[in-house]
């Protein structure tokens, strides 16, 4: 596996010295200061490119980018609505910029409104540690009595939507509009204006949407990207919903095995990709992940390790973001199951037998806590992730591989 890391840019308060001490072998960034359904331009490109290059004081860092995480599909798209269209050309137009500066990852999300979705961005665990967590109750409570979505009391369970109501009685104000604010975080760069006006307005432009037209969407915009990128020798891998299970009434349509094997199918080319994210995918108790890198691997471009942990078997459940090794993936299991992939690749001469991986979010943990690092991406807390991902690696790497 190819170890890298996520970077936000240069306000990101973990540096790249600090990846670099890390021991990473290259970065994964986005131009996220770009609105969405704009051109990347290759100026902007190059001048992210210089600042990976570079530590603080002007050394040449080594570092590269490596992966493009994420080039954003904009709303109109997924609803094929306003200037989609001219959204579609500027997608198509900053793969061939990010293609010339020699990019070959492009990791992107087709989600509705919200990149994702969590309740908590700090929540406490019984050493001390901080990480985020998805409370079902409390997201009962957010859409059903401070969103105030029409029809959300429909969507959940009756005991659920009593408990909701008894959680929601009991929330000083400003826990009320902390959790408000969590859940918008998932909107990019709206988490400090987006009023639950906005938020309502949102979900109002997908009233038409279901979930068959989103796919059908979802398919028209990958029979225009997918034959570009493959004629450019580029790898498009989808991620996954977050977490994986409707909300808000919004349809999701990448959440299972069944739903990847499917948007492979609709455009059966090797551009068409997938990036596997263990941590997504595992808040489903039907997903299962090493099984899915034996059977979907093929196409996997692109790797996030990390863990949850969810509070029980239902769909949906509440769940938090455990350690790297802990959490109810196996872990081990589906490191030997990338560690076969790449083999196979090796043997079949295929110039992508190295999958990159990142050490997906992570605890916050000793100076971590209080940085005002970006929620999920501490400095110290993907150290150890990544520490214990790379030595379950070298173990498993001594096993023969056909």
């Amino acid at each position: 596996m190819r170890q890298t890391w996520r970077w936000f840019g240069p306000a990101d308060p973990v540096s790249i010295d600090d990846m670099m001490q890390a021991g990473v072998q290259g970065v994964v960034t986005a131009l996220h200061h770009i609105p969405t359904g704009q051109v990347w331009s290759p100026d902007q490109i190059r001048a992210r490119q210089e600042a990976i290059a570079v530590m603080r004081d002007g050394a040449p860092s080594g570092l590269a980018w490596e992966v493009v995480e994420s080039l954003p599909v904009s709303e109109a798209i997924k609803t094929q609505t306003g200037d989609w269209r001219a959204h579609i050309d500027a997608w198509v137009q900053s793969l061939h910029n990010l293609h010339a500066a020699g990019l070959r990852v492009i990791c992107y999300n087709f989600m509705p409104v919200l990149d994702w979705t969590r309740t908590d961005l700090a929540w406490r665990r019984p050493n001390g540690a901080r990480c985020m967590r998805f409370d079902l109750t409390d997201f009962a409570a957010f859409d059903i009595h401070i969103l105030e979505r029409p029809a959300a009391a429909e969507d959940f369970p009756e005991a659920l939507r009593d408990a909701a109501a008894r959680r929601f009685a009991e929330m000083s104000d400003d826990r009320r509009a902390e959790l408000a604010k969590n859940v918008v975080f998932g909107l990019p760069g709206a988490a400090d204006h987006l009023s639950m006006e906005g938020v309502r307005a949102l979900l109002d432009s997908y009233a038409p949407v279901t979930d068959a037209v989103l796919r059908r969407h979802f398919h028209d915009f990958l029979e225009q990207v997918a034959p570009v990128a493959q004629d450019l020798g580029m790898r498009l891998c989808c991620h996954p919903d977050d977490p994986p299970f409707p909300l808000l009434g919004l349809p999701r349509v990448m959440s299972t095995e069944a739903d990847y094997a499917e948007r492979m199918a609709a455009v059966d080319l090797p551009a068409n990709g997938i990036t596997l994210c263990s941590g997504s995918l595992g808040a489903r108790p039907d997903n299962d992940l090493p099984g899915m890198m034996r059977r979907l691997g093929d196409r996997v471009h692109f790797l996030h390790l990390r863990n949850v942990h969810r509070d029980g078997d239902t769909i949906p459940d509440s769940f938090f973001e455990d350690e790297h090794l802990g959490g109810q993936t196996d872990m081990v299991d589906l490191i030997d199951a990338i560690l076969d992939e790449e083999a196979r690749r090796r043997a079949a001469g295929r110039t992508d037998a190295v999958i990159p991986m990142r050490p997906d979010h992570g605890q916050d943990i000793l100076d971590d806590i209080g940085r005002g690092g970006q929620p999920g991406y501490p400095a110290i807390g993907r150290l150890k992730g990544l520490a214990e991902l790379r030595g379950v690696e070298a173990a498993l790497s001594r096993k023969p591989r056909p």
